[in-house]
């Protein structure tokens, strides 16, 4: 399925639910409110984006504290999972998605390779993260975490009980 059509699904689910969504995005530079913001009346359901491609706007925009990126990095469960806490918080979306990752072609380590990325989804009572390793060039790795994205917002929309991107 491609971007454009689920991101008219995700629209569907949040429409029927009368609530929005946010995202929080880093390696991704806004290609998921790209993709959402390609729907025809997206108005309705899309809230905000962020775009903290920088540590220091992680913290600024969203309140991801500054001791995590020392303890555990910009590529990790928490900082996803503040992000996407963060989101919601700031712009009063029941949903919320984040993604933080290592696109390259470089940046990467032994431990974080090139195609990392952690996602977090969130509603009001749930809070998730998953780590990928997505393979391909940069705009692979992006368009792949784009995906992913979607399809979790979508899962948990909709009420899947384990929700995957």
């Amino acid at each position: 399925m491609n971007l454009t059509e689920l991101a008219a699904q995700l629209g569907d689910a949040l429409q029927r639910l009368g609530a929005q969504v946010s995202t929080a995005e880093s390696c991704t530079g806004g290609g998921i409110a790209e993709a959402i913001t390609r729907i025809a009346g997206s108005s309705a359901w899309f809230e905000a984006g962020y775009i903290t491609y920088s540590n220091a706007q992680k913290t600024r925009q969203l309140g991801v504290p500054a001791e995590l990126f020392e303890q555990v990095g910009a590529v990790s469960a928490e900082v996803v999972q503040a992000m996407a806490r963060g989101a919601q918080r700031n712009s009063g979306a029941r949903f919320a998605v984040a993604v933080s990752g290592i696109a390259g072609p470089g940046g990467g380590t032994a431990e974080k390779p090139v195609g990392t990325v952690w996602i977090a989804w969130a509603d009001d009572s749930h809070l998730q993260a998953q780590r990928y390793l997505f393979a391909g060039d940069r705009q692979a790795v992006r368009e792949q975490t784009v995906a992913a994205a979607l399809q979790g917002l979508l899962a948990l929309a909709v009420g899947e009980k384990q929700f995957r991107g």
